[in-house]
């Protein structure tokens, strides 16, 4: 009588392989989550502000373009903001209810001047400036630095991030900013929204475009 041998299934032979595939594409899945970034609902990613710090430090010639908030005790308005600056020279055209109809505030090599539908003055420094003659003032010094989302100059400063790395919150100077949104600016994110307190004033910064200033602008 012959012997019998028992035969191989064709589902086992293609099981093993079909398996090893499936878990294969697992372990691919679970690597690739485990190295993703965490990003948050605009794009950002954790560790993105670190690498790119260095570039923030060096955008140092820019135009942005705004609306800013001005919130007092006595009044609560706003302004349309057309920002030049350089690391030589700055101007600042305010249009709209706080700024007097339209102002110019410009600073050159420690010299600064605001014309307004009065007439152009001079002060030592652009804050006592623009308290002198519009009632209020911005702080214009620090501000290239805080509107890049940097501490500014070489006061202290207390700075809280969020879980991405970002600035979220700066203390400088009595200034309390908080950060509350970014955009994605010549490959870099800069702040497109904060709000800057002091006291019993409230300014409240909304960018609608940065853009880089080359030399011959």
């Amino acid at each position: 009588m012959p012997t019998a041998y028992p035969i191989a299934s064709p589902f086992h032979a293609v099981a093993r392989p079909a398996r090893a595939l499936m878990a294969g594409v697992a372990l691919l899945a679970l690597a690739g989550c485990a190295t993703q970034a965490p990003t948050d609902e605009s794009g950002r990613q954790a560790g993105q502000w670190e690498r790119q710090q260095a570039s923030v430090e060096a955008f140092d010639s820019w135009t942005m373009a705004g609306k800013a908030g001005l919130r007092t005790p006595d009044e609560n308005t706003s302004a349309n903001l057309d920002w030049n600056q350089t690391p030589y020279y700055f101007r600042m055209l305010i249009s709209g209810p706080f700024g007097g109809g339209r102002s110019v505030l410009e600073g050159r090599e420690g010299r600064f001047s605001l014309t307004t539908s009065d007439g152009r003055f001079e002060a030592e420094t652009p804050e006592a400036l623009m308290e002198e003659q519009l009632g209020w003032s911005l702080p214009v010094r620090a501000m290239p630095d805080w509107v890049r989302g940097l501490p500014g100059g070489d006061s202290s400063y207390q700075l809280e991030t969020d879980a991405l790395g970002f600035p979220s919150h700066l203390e400088q100077d009595g200034w309390q900013i908080d950060y509350r949104d970014w955009e994605e600016v010549e490959g870099m994110w800069l702040p497109r929204r904060l709000v800057m307190n002091i006291d019993e004033i409230r300014i409240t910064l909304v960018v609608n475009q940065w853009r880089a200033r080359s030399d011959q602008e």
